[in-house]
């Protein structure tokens, strides 16, 4: 599809290099976040946009170009993960990732309540950060377009060329796996009283992260929940926090700007 600028057609390398300084900087953290190194983020930087160059004319405009890049950069970055080795197939099931009657609760700190707490809430906004970088990318991927930089389900599944369904359920336990290590680094405090039932814990569970996905406060009082939801419900707001925070770091540096749009010049010349 060609676009026009100023009243004539723009070409592709123009285009492209528009949408580089649009979108550039969020398509490098993208890298930043799924790749192994900074050096592997800009060389994912520059294939999706010499990729973008290159299936140009084919775009259609049945999605946004911003959509369109985000695939590019999807599949990009699923390449470079497939010459790793000994990733985890699979992360459980959100049965098996809620915590069980039996163990103690996790305590997460408040925010400035005390020089320790603080310590502690940083060295669990750190393991968030690793944690997240070490899912299986299948996992990592959709959390990441969700979570980090706030695609909603339904393009998230254009992006990735899978079911909204699919997305959910890749997200939902993402997330879990995340609560779950995060809760190893958190100091722990015993359970003063009975939990509800586990059927109605997995239904809490459910709406809780179906509230995490529109942007929105829980439905549900406090006072309503056990307080192992509770306990579970707090460390997916931590996580949540550490994602708005990680949604905002890293542009690309004027050399690696420079760079990429010499290489996108000599890419159209050729």
């Amino acid at each position: 599809m060609n676009t026009h600028s100023r009243g004539r057609i723009e070409p592709a390398n123009e285009a492209v290099a528009r949408l580089f300084d649009q979108h550039g900087d969020r398509i490098y953290r993208l890298g930043l976040h799924l790749c192994d190194t900074p050096q592997d983020a800009e060389d994912m930087l520059q294939e999706t946009f010499v990729r973008a160059l290159q299936g140009w004319e084919r775009f259609e405009g049945r999605s946004s170009p911003y959509t369109w890049l985000h695939t590019i950069a999807a599949r990009v970055c699923s390449k470079q993960h497939r010459r790793r080795a000994g990733e985890p197939s699979h992360v459980e099931s959100l049965d098996r990732l809620l915590p069980s009657g039996d163990e103690r609760l996790v305590a997460v700190p408040i925010a400035d309540e005390t020089e320790l707490e603080e310590q502690v809430r940083d060295e669990a906004e750190d393991r968030v950060r690793r944690c997240a970088a070490a899912l299986p990318l299948h996992f990592q991927l959709p959390l990441v377009l969700k979570d980090i930089f706030d695609f909603s389900t339904a393009e998230v599944a254009e992006i990735l060329g899978i079911k909204e369904g699919t997305v959910r359920t890749r997200v939902y336990r993402a997330r879990m796996r995340l609560r779950r290590d995060l809760a190893r680094a958190l100091p722990t405090r015993e359970c003063s009283t009975v939990d509800h039932p586990k059927r109605l814990c997995l239904d809490l569970l459910y709406a809780k992260q179906e509230a995490l996905d529109r942007g929105v406060p829980f439905p549900l009082p406090q006072q309503e929940l056990c307080e192992r939801c509770h306990s579970v419900f707090a460390t997916l707001d931590l996580t949540q926090k550490v994602f708005q925070q990680l949604h905002r770091d890293g542009n690309v540096t004027p050399e690696v700007r420079r760079a990429l749009r010499e290489e996108l010049e000599r890419e159209y010349a050729a």
